[in-house]
């Protein structure tokens, strides 16, 4: 009997395990690569990396990063379930940033100074962004909507947006900063992988 999804072996024929497939999937990749055959060395690619996620001798936390590149872009070759991830990724942090990432209002700075014969003394200050609160419909207004979608778009390509956070938008736009360009470098691997067949 077949592992679930997979096809028994013939009667009387041994089936091979995962491991022992692995090898012969990338020397079928190599040579259709040799041969110039792009879709049919990513068909082998595929095959092998499934080989390599589903062999029991690959330690756990190569399976897992394994597991990980098929389910985020289907090892580079899906490119409809990477921008999908990269998607839900931003809408998350869009609807994070409107709910607790945005200050109730923007902290102005307020300036302070002494005067004392011919010199002034300037002191500025900028107070610390107020958490909003209230319900959270008040929260999801178009305003707040177009900062956040600001502060994503720039975390997205390793930019500040200059924009000022509470301490949950802080920690919200750096888990972006890291995170959304991993996905959007996915997404072009995996479109250029089809535009390359």
């Amino acid at each position: 009997m077949g592992a679930e999804g997979w096809t028994p072996a013939p009667d009387g024929e041994e089936a091979l395990k995962p491991a022992a497939l692995a090898p012969l999937y990338r020397q079928l990749r190599k040579t259709f690569e040799d041969a110039k055959h792009e879709p049919g060395a990513a068909d082998f690619y595929y095959g092998e990396m499934e080989m390599r996620r589903h062999a029991h001798d690959i330690p756990w936390g190569e399976r897992a990063l394994l597991a990980a590149y098929w389910a985020l872009s289907g090892y580079g070759l899906r490119a409809s379930r990477a921008v999908g991830w990269l998607g839900l990724a931003m809408a998350s942090t869009v609807v994070a940033m409107m709910l607790w990432g945005l200050p109730e209002n923007n902290p102005k700075p307020q300036s302070t100074g002494t005067f004392t014969g011919r010199s002034i003394t300037l002191t500025t200050d900028i107070r610390d962004p107020v958490n909003p609160n209230g319900p959270w419909r008040d929260r999801l207004t178009a305003e707040r909507f177009e900062k956040s979608l600001r502060v994503v778009i720039n975390s997205v390509v390793f930019r500040s947006s200059g924009q000022e956070l509470t301490t949950a938008g802080t920690y919200t736009e750096m888990a972006a900063r890291i995170g959304e360009p991993v996905l959007l470098g996915l997404a072009v691997l995996a479109i250029r992988s089809r535009v390359k067949r």
